[in-house]
């Protein structure tokens, strides 16, 4: 018997899980999956809880509902990898592997900040977290005037596309609740523009700045002054707040650091097409766990599992894995009033008009406001339940498709 240990029962992992459960012989293959939790978060319905959409109830399922039979799931949690010896060591005790999948996650650390933790959960809140955002709610509810400031401590955070997400909804929130004209909305970035590429970010400025919120980019966070409601930069600047919504830094997870395998910020170093570990024989990595330099997202997980799965199966029967990764990416933006912006983008190709799925058809609108992406957008949670969390077929291919974007960009883009 050979055994396949997976590290993490999230969005990746799960998927993975199924995924192999359904290739390989349970008389050859025994698969373990280990997460310190039972319960299963429906990450991206964090943003929608501040604003009254989402409750907890609705981000919440068992694990054990998307663990295939055949599959061990331990609750335990992960300290040290000794890859060496091929062994997984936790709290209650320790796991020998064959083949071993990294899908540990990331996690937020305000601590990292430099007086972030004075105004924690009083003017200082975040969404990355089901406590943050329930707390965030309670606070959204009464707010009708002064400053928000939504601003990214720093690069790598989990899913790119939630700032702009969370300001473009809190404009919707605010003028249905009718104190918008009292409520200035800023977005305070460590990048030069709202989004990581030119076409996406000139499309997006364009709706930041109908919807009347102030952008200020390139602010590389220094420190918080909670008590005289500042954000300070790196080369002097000061933002003031009312409200902060922050997203601190995004780092791996502590048994990637305690092994000595992560990054400086704790992500496994990866490679960016095969997903296996850069140093490390028989493991492979992917979800927000990776360093490889593509959106840590749900969909960007899923595609990933494909490539982790074929790989993995490669490797068992004698064969090199192939870089088949291309950083693909799909993403819905809520942008508020029922409408919502998708994007769909991978290592080389940025973000581009067009239709979505099928070439033609869509039914989704790329880099525009649709009501269809809105229903696209609040029809995903069931998608995510009930189809990729059960590792079922999607029509959505793991490799990017430039059918269906609009070829001027393409071609400008080569």
């Amino acid at each position: 018997m050979r055994n396949i240990v997976i590290v993490g029962a999230g969005a990746g992992g799960t998927m993975v899980a199924n995924l192999l459960r359904k290739e390989l012989d349970e008389e050859e293959f025994d698969i373990t999956i280990i997460d310190r939790d039972e319960k299963h978060h429906y990450q991206p319905g964090y943003l929608f809880i501040p604003f009254g959409i989402y409750s907890k109830k609705d981000v919440l399922k068992p694990k054990r509902e998307f663990i295939p039979e055949g599959v061990n799931f331990v609750i335990d949690t992960v300290t040290n990898i000794d890859t060496k010896g091929r062994k997984v060591e936790a709290v209650k005790g320790s796991y020998d592997y064959d083949w071993l999948v990294i899908a540990s996650g990331a996690r937020i650390d305000p601590t990292e900040v430099d007086g972030m933790m004075d105004g924690w959960r009083d003017t200082i809140f975040d969404f990355y977290s089901l406590g943050g955002a329930t707390a965030l709610r309670k606070q959204m509810k009464y707010f009708s005037n002064g400053k928000i400031v939504l601003n990214i401590a720093d690069v790598p955070y989990k899913c790119p596309i939630a700032p702009l997400e969370f300001v473009f909804m809190a404009d919707w929130f605010f003028t249905v609740n009718g104190v918008r004209d009292n409520v200035e909305i800023e977005l305070v970035t460590p990048l030069d523009g709202v989004f990581t590429k030119p076409v996406a970010t000139k499309a997006l400025s364009k709706l930041a700045e109908k919807k009347n919120i102030k952008v200020t980019t390139q602010f590389a966070l220094d420190s918080v002054d909670a008590k005289n409601k500042q954000i300070l930069s790196a080369d002097g600047r000061d933002v003031g707040y009312d409200l902060l919504v922050s997203i601190p830094p995004n780092l791996g997870d502590k048994a990637i650091t305690n092994s000595g395998m992560g990054d400086p910020m704790g992500f496994m170093q990866t490679d960016n097409h095969t997903l296996k570990a850069e140093g490390h024989d028989r493991v492979f990595v992917l979800g927000d766990a990776t360093n490889v330099p593509a959106s840590k997202a749900g969909s960007t997980a899923h595609y990933q599992s494909t490539t982790v799965v074929n790989n993995l199966i490669r490797e068992i029967d004698g064969y090199d894995a192939k870089p088949t990764f291309d950083g693909h990416a799909t993403c819905f933006l809520a942008s508020g009033f029922d409408k919502a912006v998708l994007l769909d983008f991978n290592y080389t190709v940025e973000p581009l008009p067009g239709m979505f799925p099928f070439p033609g058809m869509g039914p989704f609108d790329l880099l525009k406001e649709s009501l269809g992406n809105y229903w696209g957008k609040m029809m995903f949670r069931w998608v995510y339940w009930n189809l990729m969390m059960k590792g079922l077929e999607l029509p959505l291919e793991p490799q990017m498709n430039l059918a269906g974007k609009v070829r001027r960009y393409v071609e400008q883009e080569g």
